[in-house]
């Protein structure tokens, strides 16, 4: 009897392997280099680490989530490069040791959940067409724990596993979170590039040395970006979608024109900057765990953090280069994509 209770029990370790609760700020703060290279769609606390310190780097992963995914590696090997260092199917030990090097401090921190997080007003639910979000006054989060998770640049998933019992709904509550800075300064940016075969936005200086890099979502193969070189004009932090008809969205039922009032559940996400095509920006998004696994309609879609990061710190002039045009996108005109009402 003993015998087949403990077999009992072992079947079960195998069907149903230990869950991710064990994964606490000592065991990601304490994390080590990987021997070899984790696996793309589990959790683990180095690839926490590693995202945190790609993030702090300006080499951003998109939404840490503790997976080493497309986002995650490219932006590793992005850093990589940038420091002459080689990048193949394991992470170099040169390589970890600058990442660890480029910052300093913990990479998870308490944090005591403030009033302001817990405010609201919070949405009930965030329509999925466009049609049904012009009627609402603001386009808020859906929960103090969305708000939590991007304002560590963090998904929801990661920050509730590191945080087992915690209530994200009350003022005075201690989490851990992702130690990340709300903003950051980077020096002049000279010129902007937007890699469409990679899915990547990039940062230079005057000399060319790269500042920054973050994933992206450029157009796609029936809304294509421009192709050649754009201009920055401007820049918003609450951006206003405006949808005009011409755009012919399949999703949207509307002939008239309309406005959807600003918020981090925009369409264009909570920072926009305007290029000097019309109706073409790079922005934000509601959906930072899409970015760049998904198509836009056009324009250049980061993850809020990083839209706003990269609006911070981008002057108007700044010229825009697409790299790896569509042919066809230099022999016709593309149609207009999202963009914000004139305020």
């Amino acid at each position: 009897m003993m015998r087949w209770i403990l077999g009992a029990v072992m079947s079960l370790w195998f069907i149903c392997p230990a869950p991710a609760a064990n994964l606490d700020a000592a065991v990601v703060n304490d994390a080590v280099r990987p021997a070899k290279q984790p696996s793309s769609d589990k959790l683990n606390a180095s690839v926490v680490k590693l995202q945190i310190l790609l993030d702090r780097a300006q080499f951003s992963p998109g939404e840490i989530d503790g997976k080493l995914g497309e986002n995650a590696q490219k932006a590793l090997k992005a850093f990589a490069g940038q420091n002459s260092i080689s990048s193949d199917k394991t992470i170099a030990p040169e390589l970890w040791d600058k990442l660890t090097a480029a910052s300093e401090g913990p990479v998870i921190v308490d944090y005591k959940i403030a009033d302001a997080d817990v405010k609201g007003p919070f949405l009930k639910e965030l329509p999925a067409r466009l049609d049904d979000m012009k009627s609402l006054k603001a386009l808020s989060y859906t929960s103090p724990l969305e708000g939590l998770a991007e304002k560590f640049h963090m998904s929801a998933d990661l920050l509730r596993t590191l945080n087992p019992g915690r209530a994200f709904d009350k003022a005075g509550e201690t989490i851990v979170v992702a130690n990340v800075p709300a903003r950051r300064e980077l020096p002049r940016i000279a010129r902007l590039e937007i890699d469409k075969k990679n899915g990547a936005l990039k940062a230079f200086d005057g000399s060319g040395a790269l500042l920054a890099f973050y994933p992206a979502s450029i157009g796609s193969p029936d809304r294509p970006t421009p192709s050649g070189t754009l201009k920055v004009t401007s820049t918003n932090e609450k951006p206003t979608y405006h949808y005009n008809p011409d755009y012919k969205f399949s999703s949207v039922k509307s002939k008239q024109a309309f406005d959807i009032q600003p918020g981090p559940n925009n369409p264009v996400g909570a920072y926009w900057i305007g290029l000097s095509a019309p109706g073409y920006g790079i922005h934000g998004t509601a959906e930072p765990d899409r970015v760049s696994k998904s198509a836009s309609h056009g324009c250049v879609r980061l993850t809020n953090w990083d839209a706003r990061t990269l609006g911070d710190n981008v002057k108007r002039g700044t010229p825009v280069v697409f790299l790896d045009a569509p042919t066809e996108s230099s022999s016709k005109q593309v149609k207009p994509a999202a963009t914000r009402a004139a305020n």
